[in-house]
């Protein structure tokens, strides 16, 4: 550090994260330290790729957690001198983006119909360009140490060939094909959606039973549904095989009400006997369930309602052209006028909606594309079995494994204009079909004109090819050969299926290798009050807000300490921690750098005290390390938090001030070489204060992003230091709570004297007691320590004090024994509220048991 320097670091006396932040990044990106050269095996190095965020998107909470928790990682590996890559790009986010778009056009009075396929798209590239960087400048406010320099988005053109030659390869093999299914339809989006894309809420609607007569008697087959409009569409009604109710029944006719067509009377085990009265109205054309009995049946599919969620031709007079909802009164008032509604009453259950537009789903048949995933799929189990890909924490690897146990076939096109087109061509004048990765000129049979099919790709197609896609696959790369398989994936719970098994299995199968060694399926931050976050319920808290007001470094420090394998509640607390930690270590930092003598930076040990703290200071670095590479970032900052802030600030720093104003260069030495270190530590942690505190020490070489992380250094391990000092300490901290309890002055320095020898110089220092081998009656003992009467103490007003706080006590013994005799605490507590609850009462009968001798 340079006199100018010097000069600087004086005059600043706080930490300020918002001119620090912007100009430190800065540095890194100009440095090139982000955007690695392909080179190395895959095996040596170390890369990421990031879960790209949709081109909608502005950074919500989980992204931070996600990318602070990545960071962490990625900056130790580079540090480690690792050829490191955290990829970075975006999703087009085929139904958000589309939606975004044409809420702008109708805003303008406009429509995409209006505009034409080939406009609306231009308009949505616009949009992605003007706007789609947004995301990604945020994560720079993070701290990201993403390759900015490579972004992908993946709709660019390297990206849509190898989009194009898995569906063609995937095709050729006889994965994908198109067939008329029953599909979940999204009346928002006008498209149909994954059985991923929906959420089941809980309703209260109208059970309706309706009384089916059977032909050619006086018998009625009653029927329940909350979809009265549905049966419309009716094509059977079925009874379990097993219910004598019925059993002469089977293979007879009903006639449905209002329509007058017959339906045959089926026997399926699907039926529940116990529901309603044990017959069921089948409704193939608007229901999964009854989808999939018809099939067995060989029954007619009827669809009544169209896409756009109106009654269709096939409902008939006068229901054609009503809403459904409208179709529904209207169906329930000619029943209940014919006297064959029998029944009405509030029914609540489980309704499907579309994550995507909050619209409740409408099944429906419907000709589309879908991906067979058995054969996929069987790799991706084994490799998860065999721990190839671990996934963590382990609850989940068995969800994954018994969803990829059921799986089953993917319908994989999308009613949208923006997006992957399907790369299908149909020639109507001889019916021919082409599947190419290139647009074909004509037909190759009649040389006719082609159309390319309509529909586009869902985007989870795409967003499954990822891991390879952005290192130039299908093309053989050297980033692919560098790069791939990437080291690590951590991800929220929700895409575990849609995203993470779907990488797994395309990287198997045209990558040659699993795309990631290990998954990390972090927890959820939850609002403040335990809800959800959420804009719409008001429970959304902006990480940039966070991050204006207490600086990048806070919230990731405090996002990594709250984290945890449970859901947790957003902390401010934790946050503010992290705040204060950035604000300790610079003021600390200025301590030690604008008070040491001019010497190199090297563990110089003199004193015991100097042995206790590099003993502990290896011993943290290695407990540190371990838990970033398990994965339990919590731990990971709270332990390097604990030993800065109390060991080195609170002790240590105390404990050799009068060395360090003498500038003695043992202790300077020992301080900077400390320093060096936990700033290194630090810095995947909080990353910017590190980097500027970095900056003025005199051992800087180059910036800390790319300072070798520190290993721990055994030979400085000494665990009769740490246990000697350590006892001094324990031993300051009881004469400290003792002058507290009886109200000492602060300013006076209390006569004592100790058995057994004098304790550590610091001891009296910073405890403020004079320790002599005479002086008088003791007044009370604290350990070794007998307190001497003098005119700083009252001796009576501290007996009674003493007292008051052993009835204090003693009343906290009796409270946390009972709760703990308790069975029902015990047994319905959290763990860690009892465990706590048990510490306690150690701590309570601890300070009684030497507050009584």
């Amino acid at each position: 550090m340079d006199a100018a320097q010097r000069e600087k670091l004086e005059e600043l006396t706080r930490y300020d994260p918002g001119e620090v932040e912007g100009r430190v990044f800065a540095e890194w990106v100009e440095g090139g330290y982000f955007h690695p050269e392909a080179e190395g095996a895959a095996a040596e190095n170390y890369s990421v790729a990031i879960p790209p965020p949709n081109v909608t998107g502005a950074l919500h909470m989980g992204h931070a957690l996600n990318g602070s928790m990545q960071d962490a990682l990625v900056r130790m590996n580079r540090m480690r001198g690792r050829n490191t890559l955290w990829t970075l790009g975006t999703d087009h986010a085929g139904i958000a983006t589309q939606a975004v778009v044409e809420k702008e056009l109708a805003a303008e009075g406009s429509s995409r119909q209006q505009l034409g396929r080939e406009a609306f798209v231009e308009r949505v590239w616009a949009w992605k360009e003007e706007y789609g960087s947004r995301i990604v400048e945020q994560y720079k406010r993070l701290g990201a140490s993403c390759d900015y320099e490579g972004e992908r988005f993946t709709l660019d053109e390297g990206y849509v060939r190898a989009v194009y030659r898995v569906f063609k390869q995937l095709y050729d093999k006889g994965y994908i094909y198109r067939d008329h299914y029953m599909v979940n339809w999204d009346p928002g989006s006008h498209s149909a959606i994954s059985d991923l894309e929906v959420e089941n809420r809980e309703v209260e609607d109208t059970l309706y039973s309706i009384d089916y007569p059977v032909e050619g008697s006086d018998r009625v087959l009653t029927v329940a549904t909350v979809r009265p409009e549905t049966m419309l569409a009716d094509t059977a009604v079925a009874v379990n095989p097993e219910d004598e109710r019925y059993a002469d029944l089977v293979g007879e006719h009903c006639l449905l009400p209002l329509v007058g067509r017959r339906l045959p009377i089926v026997a399926d085990q699907h039926v529940d006997p116990e529901f309603g009265t044990g017959a069921l109205k089948i409704t193939p054309g608007h229901d999964p369930n009854d989808f999939e009995i018809g099939r067995r049946h060989g029954l007619e599919e009827i669809g009544v309602i169209g896409p756009d969620g109106r009654m269709n031709e096939e409902a008939g007079e006068p229901f054609a052209g009503m809403t459904a909802a409208e179709a529904q009164e209207a169906v329930v008032a000619a029943l209940r006028e014919d006297g064959l509604l029998r029944a009405e009453e509030p029914y609540v259950h489980s309704v499907p909606f579309s994550e995507r537009s909050g619209a409740r789903i409408e099944p429906l048949i419907s000709l589309q594309w879908f991906c067979r995933m058995d054969e996929l799929a069987r790799p991706a189990i084994e490799v998860v079995e065999r721990d190839e890909v671990r996934i963590a924490p382990a609850q989940w690897k068995r969800v994954y494994l018994e969803w990829m146990r059921e799986i089953r076939p993917w319908c994989i096109s999308r009613q949208l204009w923006w997006g992957h087109r399907i790369p299908v061509w149909y020639c109507d004048a001889c019916e021919e079909t082409y599947v190419a990765e290139q647009a074909p000129e004509r037909c190759g049979a009649c040389g006719g004109p082609l159309r390319q099919e309509e529909d586009v790709l869902d985007t989870w197609f795409s967003s499954a090819l990822w891991p390879f896609a952005t290192l130039g696959w299908p093309e053989d790369t050297p980033r692919l050969r560098a790069f791939y398989p990437t080291s690590f994936l951590t991800t929220a719970r929700e895409i575990l299926f849609l995203w993470v098994a779907r990488m797994i299995m395309t990287g198997i199968e045209f990558a040659g290798d699993v795309p990631f060694r290990d998954v990390y399926v972090h927890s959820v931050i939850q609002a403040r009050d335990g809800r959800r976050m959420s804009k719409s319920l008001g429970t959304g808290i902006d990480p940039l807000e966070e991050i204006d007001e207490h600086g990048a470094d806070a919230l990731r420090f405090g996002l990594l300490a709250m984290s945890s394998t449970q859901d947790v509640r957003f902390s401010d607390a934790k946050v503010q921690q992290g705040a204060d930690l950035a604000n300790k270590l610079w003021n600390a930092s200025r301590l030690i750098l604008l008070g040491v003598a001019a010497v190199e930076a090297a563990p110089r040990p003199k004193t015991v005290e100097d042995r206790w703290l590099l003993s502990r200071l290896e011993a943290t670095i290695a407990s540190v390390t371990a838990k970033l590479e398990e994965y339990d970032f919590a731990h990971a900052a709270s332990e390097a938090y604990a030993f800065f802030w109390s060991e080195l600030c609170d002790w240590y720093l105390e404990i050799v001030k009068p060395r360090l104003y003498e500038e003695e260069e043992d202790v300077s030495a020992t301080l900077l070489y400390a320093l060096e270190r936990v700033l290194t530590l630090l810095h995947p942690i909080m990353p910017f204060v590190s980097e500027e505190i970095w900056s003025y020490h005199p051992s800087r070489r180059g910036h800390l992003a790319v300072h070798p992380f520190p290993e721990a250094d055994e030979s400085l391990r000494d665990p009769e230091a740490e246990a000697e000092v350590e006892e001094a300490i324990e031993l300051t901290r009881r004469l400290r709570a003792w002058r507290d309890l009886v109200e000492a002055p602060a300013a006076s320095v209390l006569p004592a004297r100790v058995e057994g020898g004098p304790p550590a110089e610091f001891v009296g220092r910073l405890a403020r007691f004079e320790f002599g081998e005479d002086g008088g009656d003791p007044v009370a003992a604290v350990g070794s320590v007998k307190v001497l009467a003098s005119e700083a103490i009252d001796a009576e007003a501290v007996a009674a004090r003493l007292e008051a706080r052993r009835g204090e006590l003693r009343s906290e013994v009796a409270r946390a024994e009972g709760k703990l005799d308790n069975e029902r605490f015990v047994e319905r507590a959290p763990a860690e509220v009892v465990e706590e609850e048990r510490a306690k009462l150690e701590r309570y009968r601890a300070e009684l048991e030497e507050l009584s001798e």
